[in-house]
């Protein structure tokens, strides 16, 4: 009778681990674009200049986008170099309302590559609503200013996910992860963007960074990072040498996370504001659980490398 036990017992735990892995060998089929190249998005012309958008692949993703931005005279292809540049994207949801979204609203110039530089974090993806971009330039010869609608899509690579969340404080939070983009099987430097959402502000209009409901980084938080594998077939299982992740002068945070292995991975946080209060989050078990999903933290982010 113990030996029948056992032998249900043993097919039982086979078999949970053959479903999961069938389904992560699915999702780990999932095409990825691996070229990391900045393309086009768009590009607009008005008067003499010619202002080509550029992003990773040549699109735009729902989360962490760096954005480049070429300005050059229409005749000659001269660059426009040192120009002061803004880049502001506003949403228009399917409700009517307006709004932005995490943003370097003011470039930063480039001299070596000739590109003005900065990042969005789309918190939606067009299925959602309108985007459009309005770009401002001005130089010796005045001010510039166009508009153009772009498209956001799904974000196809995970290690670029973000999520929203109410905190206990009762404010709205976005985290976004910044980097890596492609992971290694060994110890990442992880980058996150944490953002909270202030209503402070009065409307003024949507050609102007001001908006009611405006995300501004959240400063001198810390961010405590627990990742594991919680497949039935992965144990829920951690790695050794992680890092939490603290603020550095450029805003961002980093820490590191280090991947033992390739596959689905679930970082699991809890975020703590400057007073050291949890804000977001829950500590996991740390058993080893083979055959059992393991369980997430309240906050937390799935990536797949």
């Amino acid at each position: 009778m113990r030996i029948f036990i056992w032998i249900v017992a043993m097919f039982m735990l086979t078999t949970a681990c053959t479903i999961d892995k069938t389904d992560f060998e699915s999702e780990n089929n999932t095409v990825v674009p691996d070229d990391y190249e900045f393309k086009e998005v768009v590009s607009i012309d008005k008067g003499s200049y010619h202002i080509r958008v550029e992003a990773l692949h040549g699109k735009l993703y729902k989360g962490y986008n760096e954005i480049r931005l070429r300005i050059t005279e229409a005749t000659t292809q001269a660059p426009i170099q040192e120009g002061k540049v803004t880049f502001l994207p506003v949403l228009t949801t399917l409700e009517g309302n307006k709004e932005t979204c995490p943003n370097q609203y003011a470039l930063t110039y480039d001299k070596a590559e000739e590109v003005y530089k900065g990042f969005s974090v789309f918190t939606q993806e067009s299925t959602q609503g309108d985007w459009k971009i309005t770009i401002t330039m001005e130089d010796d010869n005045g001010t510039l200013t166009v508009s153009q609608p772009i498209a956001v899509e799904k974000q196809v690579n995970k290690n670029l996910n973000m999520t929203s969340f109410i905190g206990s404080d009762t404010e709205s939070y976005l985290i976004a992860l910044v980097a890596p983009l492609k992971p290694k099987v060994a110890e990442n430097e992880l980058v996150a963007a944490i953002y909270k959402l202030d209503s402070s502000n009065t409307a003024v209009g949507e050609n102007d960074p001001t908006f009611k409901d405006k995300y501004v980084l959240a400063e001198d938080y810390t961010l405590l990072l627990d990742p594991r594998m919680p497949e039935p077939s992965m144990g829920n299982h951690s790695s050794p040498h992680n890092k939490d992740l603290v603020q550095k002068e450029d805003g961002f945070y980093y820490g590191i996370v280090n991947y033992t292995m390739t596959g689905n991975w679930t970082l699991n946080f809890i975020l703590l504001n400057k007073a050291g209060l949890i804000l977001k989050g829950t500590k996991v078990p740390t058993d080893f659980t083979p055959g059992v999903e393991g369980k997430k933290s309240e906050l937390f982010i799935d990536t797949l490398f």
